[in-house]
């Protein structure tokens, strides 16, 4: 997910409510499109977005993405249904607003779902990963994301709850695949691709909703229609969006966020 159109709420609504006229209104919108994430005061057509409630402190809630300098950004103004709105995603008829630079607080405390996640790791696994990129179509950044996520690469790995191996396979999930050696860093992570590609298709490329699917299980995402209001796999879904970003940087196939 671009940082840019990413940034935590405590990080660029201050942005969306001090730049737009109409500062009162504390509503903003995350919407979702594509895999990645923008931030608006009216809900984006062809987006899924959900509307937050934002206090009038909000430039001093939690920062989510813990402490990364100085973001640069863009807002964008629009007309919708004959008012104006305004978003960080720069759809059909946008004109730049403003740009803006938001400075994290120092110090502050990451997500708890981030923890200390380290640097992305790209030669664990290497042919691996490459490998099974490949035969599913699974992007390699986003497979990696997981399995740093996951089990921090170590193939060995077991969870309380009986997941094994890299990508923290799940006994149904062995099953389904035919894995014979869930500790075999091949077969994980190859099943795991294809268990990602899988959740792909059926949320069509909803990548906030494949995280949570792979977390909480594909039950629960239908039962509450979304993400589950899970502690857990909210704080995952956030995880695994900013490790995939880490990883297209480390990987050269986006730009480091200016500081």
């Amino acid at each position: 997910m671009p940082v840019r159109s990413a940034i935590a709420f405590c990080l660029l609504c201050a942005a969306l409510l001090s730049g737009a006229p109409d500062a009162q209104a504390r509503t903003v919108y995350r919407c979702v499109r594509n895999g990645t994430v923008s931030l608006a005061t009216a809900p984006e057509p062809g987006s899924k977005c959900v509307a937050k409630k934002i206090d009038d402190d909000a430039a001093k809630l939690p920062n989510l993405w813990g402490e990364m300098g100085v973001i640069n950004g863009t807002l964008y103004e629009r007309q919708q249904d004959g008012k104006t709105v305004y978003s960080t995603r720069n759809l059909p008829g946008s004109k730049i607003y403003l740009k803006f630079t938001v400075k994290t607080p120092p110090g502050s405390p990451a997500h708890e779902g981030l923890g200390r996640i380290g640097k992305p790791q790209l030669k664990v696994f290497a042919k691996e990963f490459k490998a099974a990129a490949k035969a599913t179509g699974v992007d390699d950044a986003w497979l990696r994301a997981f399995a740093h996520a996951e089990s921090g690469f170590d193939a060995k790995a077991v969870s309380p709850k009986g997941a094994q191996g890299v990508m923290q396979l799940m006994p149904e999930v062995i099953k389904e695949y035919g894995v014979k050696d869930p500790f075999s860093s091949s077969e994980s992570i190859g099943a795991g691709a294809r268990h990602l590609k899988s959740l792909k298709r059926r949320y069509k490329d909803d990548l906030v909703l494949v995280a949570a699917a792979y977390n909480a299980g594909i039950g629960a995402v239908t039962r509450y229609g979304g993400v589950p209001p899970y502690a857990e796999t909210q704080a995952y879904v956030v995880k695994v969006q900013v490790l995939h970003d880490r990883y297209l940087v480390a990987m050269g196939r986006k730009e480091t966020p200016a500081k």
